[in-house]
């Protein structure tokens, strides 16, 4: 493999070899894919990622996230585009990142995705949006490993989000928001203990790779910006939690929790 030659300034150079010689485990028959500076005007700085041998894929899939609006060269807080993340890695597939700011959306990313939405990758020599219609054609294209949910199981959990982003912009405490989000995870709570640890069993799936990040975000922003947080009476959901955040691949992708919270703090103060 051939590698290619970049002139980073030295305190760059220190922060990547740092990075690299801190994070990376290096085993046998594994191969680190290494990109240059953005080849897309207006991206920012261009992520690798360890992945393992056997790729299905011949070169990194490119894939565009929201950029972090507190740390430089860090992705930022969007569920969705965590969502896509996960499942790349899941299946072990090599990417190469391009954060996007998305209060400064360069013309570049405005002409692959029109409405300025992420995440958006490209497959096919085709830029495809939304994390459901990505996730569905990584696994249609990338089959192994299996992350499908059966249909009967791809809806548990689902109304979680909404409920919670209810509850955070609520300013009136007897408005019910906080019973229906505890209505939902408690339902949750329920199922994973009949069903669990994961939604389709003793598996992970594409059903914990969408709620994963949404528990997160939920976790981050109503503890800091209510003081809550999942009560103890539901303890198959915080052990659900746990699990998934423990995951490799979770606390690879995942955003900063800074991040998390101003991502929100619009939705709260607005």
């Amino acid at each position: 493999m051939s590698t290619a030659k970049i002139h980073p300034s030295a305190s760059a150079l220190s922060t990547t070899i740092k990075h690299l010689t801190s994070s990376l485990q290096f085993t046998p028959n594994r191969t680190f894919f290494t990109s240059n500076l953005p080849r897309l005007r207006g991206s920012r700085l261009r992520r690798s990622f360890t992945v393992t041998m056997s790729s299905p894929v011949s070169s990194p899939l490119e894939v565009c996230v929201k950029a972090s609006t507190t740390t430089p060269n860090k992705h930022g807080d969007c569920p969705f585009s965590q969502r896509v993340l996960l499942t790349l890695e899941e299946k072990h597939l090599p990417y190469d990142m391009k954060l996007v700011d998305l209060a400064k959306k360069p013309e570049w990313f405005l002409q692959i995705s029109p409405e300025g939405k992420v995440p958006v990758i490209k497959l096919d020599e085709k830029w495809i949006t939304d994390s459901d219609v990505i996730t569905q054609l990584l696994e249609e294209k990338f089959p192994n490993p299996p992350l499908g949910t059966p249909p009967e199981k791809a809806s548990v959990g689902s109304k979680i989000f909404s409920t919670f982003i209810g509850f955070l912009k609520s300013k009136d405490p007897n408005d019910g928001t906080e019973q229906a989000l505890l209505n939902e995870l408690t339902a949750f709570n329920d199922y994973i203990k009949e069903n669990g640890p994961f939604v389709n069993g003793k598996e992970v799936s594409a059903a914990d790779l969408s709620l994963g990040p949404k528990l997160y975000h939920l976790e981050i922003a109503l503890g800091h910006y209510k003081n809550w947080s999942v009560p103890d009476s539901l303890p198959y959901v915080k052990s659900y939690m746990k699990t998934i955040f423990s995951m490799d691949s979770f606390i690879k992708t995942r955003a900063l929790p800074e991040d998390v919270i101003e991502g929100w703090r619009p939705k709260v103060m607005g």
